[in-house]
């Protein structure tokens, strides 16, 4: 008695046994998804900034368009996983990824003109991020609802061991190799994937026999629960898209950090991430959902603030560990709210649907963050205060779902 006792309250006995193979088969996909696109992606504001002489705006413009066609993909993959199942989306998106990435590598080796690098730099990103709405399902359908938060925080740690690698990685290799390099690795990380679906995933859903239409992308208009909490959710996710481009040109060019600290910036994110998601996700079994997701917007506000007085590293640091922990309350929270709101055969069209007001909103941060910067190259403190705002304005639209869609 005293001993199951004692295993009850220590959940991290258990956690190998707590989850089944197959949501560990898919954290570890989520990985090496994860680790290919950051050790490349950081960087391409870089590059095209600074090698290539484009105006953040413009960078910002490019991350956009491929932010807005990589929602579409995400809508689309995740109805179709539904129809035709889940296995056969993550092989074929997989594999196509292969090659585009293989060509974006040669395009930006060989400094081809930047409308050709924009095309397959925006293509290859729509392919790629099709499998997170279908990997997402995928958690949906192997785990039981009372531990769906814990397996999306546990998909979560997967996927940031490689963002917390990635940009470190990426950072030390960009200090004496040319960008084409980088952007070779998701070649490598997608072959990987591959070999994982071929052996080693089993469908988790044999689809179901419906027609595939721009009406069977969008979810019921009845369900008004889901469609103002995407809404909302977008808001928090232009804050989000920040991650990149803009602090990457903020971190470097406007405060004088060296790529290897902008990698190591990121990385303590990933760090975080890994060691305190899991205990966050178990703490967070006793308290509401909306005022988790109320919480995390405000540090993320707190954090993105904090930026505007940056001048040393060390309070790069802190400003990333107050973003972090905003984060890991609130990432894994949305996801299983999600999965608690989707029907079990739409899954895949609900995650998709999701995906893609995620991946619009991180889209069109950039694209602000572009802005502000060219507005205000010299007064930062202008930059991160609007940004911020968004996230506190998130906050009180969660507050306002909790009191008008909870039960």
């Amino acid at each position: 008695m005293n001993e199951s006792l004692a295993n009850a309250r220590s959940p991290f006995r258990n956690i190998f046994h707590r989850f089944e193979r197959r949501v560990w088969i898919v954290t570890v996909m989520q990985f090496f998804t994860t680790i290919g696109f950051s050790i490349c992606m950081p960087f391409l504001s870089l590059y095209l900034y600074q090698d290539r002489g484009l105006s953040m705006t413009m960078v910002g413009t490019i991350l956009l368009a491929g932010g807005l066609c990589a929602a579409i993909s995400q809508a689309l993959g995740g109805t179709l996983s539904d129809r035709l199942g889940r296995r056969p989306i993550l092989l074929a998106a997989v594999l196509v990824s292969i090659l585009l990435y293989s060509g974006l590598a040669v395009l930006i080796g060989i400094s081809a003109p930047v409308w050709a690098i924009a095309v397959v730099y925006i293509s290859g990103r729509s392919m790629l991020i099709t499998t997170r709405p279908v990997i997402s399902a995928m958690v949906a359908d192997y785990a039981s609802k009372d531990k769906l938060t814990e397996a999306y925080g546990i998909l979560r740690i997967g996927a940031n061991i490689g963002w917390a690698a990635g940009p470190a990685i990426g950072g030390y290799l960009a200090t004496f190799l040319p960008y084409a390099w980088l952007f070779g690795v998701p070649v490598l990380t997608c072959g990987i994937v591959a070999i994982i679906i071929f052996f080693f995933v089993r469908e988790s859903s044999h689809g179901v026999n419906k027609r595939i239409g721009l009406r069977s992308m969008l979810p019921t208009a009845d369900d008004r629960a889901f469609l103002v909490f995407t809404m909302v959710s977008l808001l928090l996710f232009i804050v989000t898209g920040q991650m990149g481009s803009t602090l990457s040109i903020f971190a470097v060019d406007k405060v004088g950090f060296s790529t290897a600290q902008y990698g190591l910036i990121l990385t303590l994110n990933g760090l975080i991430v890994i060691f305190f998601q899991y205990p966050m996700t178990l703490a967070l079994r006793r308290l509401a959902k909306f005022r988790a997701l109320i919480l995390g917007c405000l540090l993320y506000g707190l954090g993105y603030l904090s930026l505007g007085w940056t001048t040393q590293f060390g309070w790069a640091l802190g400003a990333m560990a107050i973003i972090t922990a905003g984060e890991i309350i609130y990432s894994p929270v949305t996801l299983s709210v999600i999965g608690e709101l989707s029907p079990q055969d739409q899954r895949g069209r609900y995650m998709g649907i999701f995906g893609l007001s995620e991946t619009a909103g991180m889209a069109m941060g950039p694209l602000l963050g572009g802005v502000l910067l060219d507005a205000f190259p010299f007064d930062l403190r202008l930059v991160w205060a609007p940004i911020a705002s968004i996230a506190l304005i998130a906050a009180v639209g969660y507050y306002w779902w909790a009191r008008r869609f909870r039960s």
